[in-house]
């Protein structure tokens, strides 16, 4: 395994930061080369619905639904770096997909 690509995803940006924060901190200690985090494109999804139940179709209401993104590549990825990180205490919230290249 020499390449491992982390994407994470999550609705509040803070628990994200704080989460790859934790991740950088953890890879750095066993200095392994790596590439990131990057900020990926915000997924914004707008959801318009009718503010009453039954009349009035021009009172609307916008809801906004934000799915924010980090990448994180790690080069040259040893077993005892999978496990550091399969150590992490992730807060809730926060999805994580693990690829190797």
């Amino acid at each position: 395994m020499n390449k491992l690509r982390i994407r994470l995803k999550s609705y509040d940006h803070r628990i994200l930061d704080q989460s790859v924060k934790s991740i950088v901190e953890t890879v750095k200690r066993f200095g392994v080369a790596m590439s990131g985090p990057v900020p990926l494109p915000t997924e914004r999804s707008l959801y318009t619905v009718l503010r009453s139940p039954h009349v009035d179709k021009k009172s609307r209401e916008q809801f906004e639904l934000r799915v924010h993104k980090r990448l994180i590549e790690l080069n040259d990825v040893t077993p005892d770096i999978i496990d550091a990180l399969n150590k992490l205490e992730i807060p809730a919230g926060v999805y994580i997909e693990v690829k190797a290249m």
